[in-house]
C-alpha cells in the first residue's frame, strides 16, 4: 500500500488552504489600506488580526476576548447548520432564516411567556427545525431547490419575527426589552466562566455547549449508521433509494437538524444578554451567512469549523478597532468581507493541490503498463 504524503493528507490540506485564503485576504486588505493611507496600513492589519490583544490591560483583554467568544458560539452553531446539510449534499442558505426563527422563539418565550432559559432554547430549536422541515419537504416531494426556498423563508421569517417581537419592544427604542430587566431566569448561566473573563456576564455555557455540538455532529456523521445513510443520500439519492434508504425522509431530517442548530445559535446570542432584537430591521442578520464562510474556511469539517468561526469573529471585532480618523468605517467590513469571500475557494485550492498527485499517479500507471 502506497504511503500517503504528509502534504496530501486531508487535514493538512484543509489547514494549508485555509491559511492561503487568510493570507490572500489580508494581502488584498493591506493593499486597500495602503492606497488610502500608506503610513497606517500595517498597523491597521495587525489591529484586525490581534483584536483583543490590542487592549492596554490584561483585564480589558480578557473582557474583549469574552465578547468575541460570546459571539463565536452562535456563529459556530450557524456554521454547523450549513456544514451538516452540505455533508448530505444540501446547501442550507436558509440558516439565516432559521437563526431568525430561533431568535423569535427564544425571545418570545423569555419576554412574553416568562419561561426559563432551557425551555427557550428548546423553543428556538423547534422553530428553526420547522423552517428546515418546510424546505426539506419542498425539496423531497416537489424537487424545489433548497436555496430558493431558503432565501424566500429568510425574508418571510424576518418580517414575521419583527411583527411578533413588537409586543416585547421598549417604548423609547426599536429594541426588545433587556432580558435581565424582565426575566432573569431566561439568561443563560455562566457556569463560572464569567470569572475567567474579568466578570464578563455575556460569557456563558453557550461557548462549551457549541463546541460539544461540533463534536457531536462530527461523531454523528463519521461514526454512526444514521450519519452514513444521510451522507449516502447526499452522494446519490437514487442509489440510496435502491439500497433501501428512505431518501425523502433523510432530506427532511437533515434540514430539520440544520434548522435546529441555527435556531439554537440564535438562542445562544440573545439569551446571553449580549444584544437585543431590533424590530425595525429590514435586512437579514449576517450571522447565518457568515456561518457559510466559517464552514468552508473550516474545510467542511465540524472540528475545523470551531477554529474558523473564532477566526472570522475575531477579525470582524478587530476590524472595528482600527483608526476611524484615517480609514472610513466601512473598511473593517471590507477587510472581513474579502477574507470571508475567499473562504469559499477552500475546495478550489484543495483540488489544485491534489491535481499534480493525480497526474503523476496516472503517468506511473501508464509507464508500468508499457
Amino acid at each position: 500500500m502506497e504511503k500517503q504524503s504528509f502534504w496530501k493528507r486531508p487535514g493538512v490540506q484543509t489547514i494549508l488552504t485555509s491559511l492561503i485564503c487568510i493570507a490572500i485576504g489580508l494581502l488584498v486588505g493591506f493593499i486597500v489600506l495602503f492606497i488610502i493611507n500608506p503610513e497606517g496600513a500595517g498597523e491597521a492589519v495587525l489591529t484586525i488580526l490581534m483584536n483583543f490583544m490590542t487592549r492596554a490591560s490584561h483585564a480589558a483583554r480578557l473582557k474583549v476576548l469574552g465578547n468575541t467568544l460570546a459571539k463565536t458560539a452562535p456563529l459556530l452553531m450557524c456554521a454547523l447548520s450549513v456544514c451538516f446539510a452540505y455533508k448530505v449534499g444540501l446547501f442550507n442558505i436558509g440558516a439565516a432564516g432559521q437563526y431568525e426563527a430561533g431568535a423569535c422563539a427564544a425571545l418570545a418565550g423569555a419576554l412574553l411567556l416568562g419561561l426559563p432559559w432551557w425551555i427557550d432554547i428548546l423553543f428556538a430549536a423547534a422553530a428553526g427545525a420547522v423552517l428546515g422541515i418546510i424546505s426539506g419537504a419542498l425539496k423531497a416531494y416537489r424537487n424545489v431547490n433548497e436555496v430558493i426556498s431558503g432565501i424566500m423563508l429568510n425574508w418571510i421569517t424576518l418580517y414575521l419575527t419583527n411583527t411578533i417581537l413588537t409586543n416585547a419592544k421598549e417604548l423609547s427604542s426599536p429594541y426588545t426589552y433587556p432580558i435581565k430587566s424582565v426575566n432573569t431566569s431566561a439568561l443563560l448561566p455562566s457556569g463560572g466562566l464569567d470569572k475567567l473573563f474579568s466578570n464578563n456576564q455575556t460569557v456563558t455555557i453557550a461557548i462549551p455547549l457549541s463546541i460539544l455540538a461540533a463534536i457531536a455532529i462530527w461523531f454523528l456523521l463519521n461514526k454512526t449508521r444514521f450519519g452514513y445513510e444521510l451522507m449516502a443520500t447526499g452522494y446519490n439519492k437514487d442509489a440510496a433509494r435502491y439500497a433501501g434508504m428512505k431518501e425523502k425522509r433523510n432530506i427532511i431530517v437533515t434540514l430539520a437538524i440544520g434548522g435546529a442548530l441555527a435556531g439554537i445559535g440564535a438562542s445562544f446570542m440573545f439569551l446571553s444578554g449580549y444584544m437585543q432584537w431590533e424590530v425595525t430591521q429590514s435586512s437579514v442578520p449576517g450571522m447565518g451567512f457568515n456561518g457559510i464562510a466559517a464552514t468552508f474556511l473550516g474545510g467542511l469539517n465540524p472540528i475545523g469549523t470551531i477554529f474558523a468561526s473564532f477566526f472570522i469573529q475575531n477579525i470582524t471585532d478587530g476590524g472595528a478597532l482600527i483608526n476611524r480618523m484615517i480609514y472610513p468605517s466601512q473598511i473593517s467590513d471590507l477587510i472581513s468581507g474579502i477574507i470571508i469571500y475567499l473562504s469559499g475557494f477552500v475546495l478550489f485550492f484543495k483540488s489544485l493541490m491534489n491535481k499534480p498527485r493525480k497526474d503523476k499517479t496516472e503517468k506511473r500507471k501508464e509507464a508500468e503498463q508499457k
